[in-house]
């Protein structure tokens, strides 16, 4: 069984192409600058130099077809043509209240999706462009659409409801719902593992930190609370997303500045995080760099991110209770031992003893503990493979065996699981 898994952004196409019988991956890519013009693919086989073919795709149709093209013919050809495709799955950022695991895409479900497009403007549109596009291209292949949000639709009523005038939920579902949903599942079921428990005797909190960032607060195996809200934008600091503030100072800036409410938002989302603090760097790496050389902003902005992360930590251990581990994972979280450490200190007393040797050791790959043996609470880093989500629940759905996260046994759940 061969699938296809698609993320379709706005002006972008990422794929890859999975071996379910042999557990590889054949192929992955990216076509780029799609309607933008200029567009471009590029592929990666292992064994293989990368591929690259510039090709104009004003449409995620052509896009698509582009890469089925591109994996069933010519140099960079890696499987003989499309009857090799079983399923596709689809990255679908916001499933609203309706979808709680990962479905077979038909009419109704299609429709669905559409209906919650309003609370992801930026990011529903191109996944529904990408779903109608594989219809068009493969008619007769299945289509699966896993969600970004449905892990965390297990958060009490509480948890995810703002203080905000009733109606407002009532009628346009304003509330927190939460992303990196397949990532926070990953990585808490690896998690679990590592301490020899089952998922659902575990409280964990779980950190994705990349470029965005979010942390959830998992009791008993399940999403209680989590720090993206309605959309992306609320949480910690992020690469140039703001995080939390004062609701208030939009309004403030608007009138001082006499933006629109556009620029605004663009402001809060492209132009703020450790871009807005430093002025110049989304990229830790560059930060930490130019901090060690003096930067005063870049020290600062490290301050602020870590102390960030640290509060969400304290707040995440009273919301899950008795906690057994705290988890870091993505780009971030898995490679920099500066801020994982400048995150974790002064946690002793919460029962997180970060031992610096394994931190500083934790970088480039593999799953690692970063507490002392005796630390009553665990650090671990565990770097998420959010594919293997993909290609698991779009197998489980084609085999009918698939269910809740809480009722599913994913293979890297299992003790013996080696991660790729």
């Amino acid at each position: 069984m061969i699938i296809l898994a698609l993320n379709c952004g706005s002006s972008s196409v990422k794929y890859s192409l999975f071996d379910w019988a042999r557990k590889q991956t054949l192929a992955m890519g990216l076509v780029e600058r799609v309607i933008a013009g200029g567009s471009f693919i590029v592929q990666s086989v292992p064994g293989r130099e990368d591929f690259r073919l510039e090709k104009e795709c004003p449409d995620h149709e052509t896009a698509i077809d582009l890469i089925i093209r591109t994996m069933t013919e010519g140099p960079a050809a890696v499987i003989p043509d499309i009857s090799a495709i079983a399923a596709v799955g689809h990255r679908v950022v916001h499933g609203g209240e309706r979808f709680t695991c990962s479905v077979r895409i038909d009419a109704e479900v299609l429709e669905a999706i559409r209906e919650v497009q309003h609370l992801a403007p930026l990011h529903n549109p191109p996944n529904i462009a990408g779903i109608e596009a594989v219809s068009s291209v493969l008619p007769q292949v299945p289509n699966i659409a896993i969600f970004d949000t449905a892990f965390h639709q297990t958060m009490p009523r509480h948890a995810y409801l703002y203080a905000l005038p009733y109606n407002w939920y009532e009628r346009y579902r304003v509330r927190r719902y939460g992303f990196h949903g397949t990532s926070h599942l990953y990585v808490s079921k690896r998690a679990a593992a590592l301490l020899g428990k089952a998922s659902c005797d575990c409280n964990l909190i779980t950190m994705h930190i990349g470029n965005g960032v979010s942390l959830c607060a998992i009791r008993n195996g399940i999403s209680i609370d989590t720090s993206m809200g309605l959309t992306p934008l609320e949480g910690a600091v992020m690469g140039t997303r703001c995080g939390d503030i004062d609701p208030a100072i939009p309004h403030f800036m608007m009138k001082m500045e006499n933006l629109t409410p556009d620029e605004m938002d663009n402001l809060l989302n492209k132009k703020s995080g450790v871009l807005g603090i430093t002025g110049r760097f989304t990229d830790r790496r560059d930060i930490i760099q130019a901090a060690r050389q003096g930067d005063e902003r870049c020290q600062l902005c490290l301050e602020i991110e870590s102390y960030r992360l640290r509060k969400y930590i304290g707040a995440y251990l009273a919301a899950a209770g008795p906690l057994d581990a705290v988890v870091f994972t993505a780009g971030v979280g898995e490679n920099s031992w500066l801020i994982r450490q400048m995150a974790l200190q002064q946690l002793q007393h919460l029962g997180i003893h970060l031992d610096e040797q394994r931190n500083r050791e934790a970088v480039g790959g593999g799953e690692k503990i970063i507490t002392g043996d005796g630390s009553p609470i665990k650090a671990f880093v565990i770097p998420t493979d959010e594919e293997l989500v993909f290609i698991e629940d779009v197998a489980a759905i084609l085999d009918g065996r698939y269910a809740h996260h809480m009722e599913f046994t994913y293979s890297f759940a299992r003790p013996d699981f080696v991660p790729r």
